[in-house]
């Protein structure tokens, strides 16, 4: 039998934010760890399917096969609402129309 491990999920809108704890077989990838919380019950618009993932802001490019260790936090990321480079280009544009 495998060993269980304690791992925790991470969600959060702008509004309502959530870690749950939960234990996971030793090997078990992030996408377990999720299911296995059922954070999706708190959020139901949130898509686990298509959602990113990652450990302590570290995104993870196969949430399907990397796996957990004792003590993560898995973090489920939202879609970007903008660019980065876009918002960064507004601000610029913003300040400079500010200081004429």
């Amino acid at each position: 039998m495998a060993e269980l491990i304690e791992v925790e999920v991470a969600y959060a809108l702008p509004h309502k934010q959530r870690i749950l704890t939960v234990q996971v077989e030793e090997g078990a990838t992030l996408l377990d760890a999720v299911r296995a919380s059922g954070i999706e019950r708190e959020f139901p618009e949130l898509d686990i399917e298509q959602a990113k993932f990652g450990i302590f802001g570290k995104a993870s490019r196969a949430p399907d096969k990397d796996t957990v260790r004792s003590g993560d936090r898995v973090e489920i990321y939202r879609p970007l609402l903008i660019d980065p480079k876009q918002a960064r280009a507004n601000r610029a544009a913003k300040a400079a129309a500010k200081s004429q």
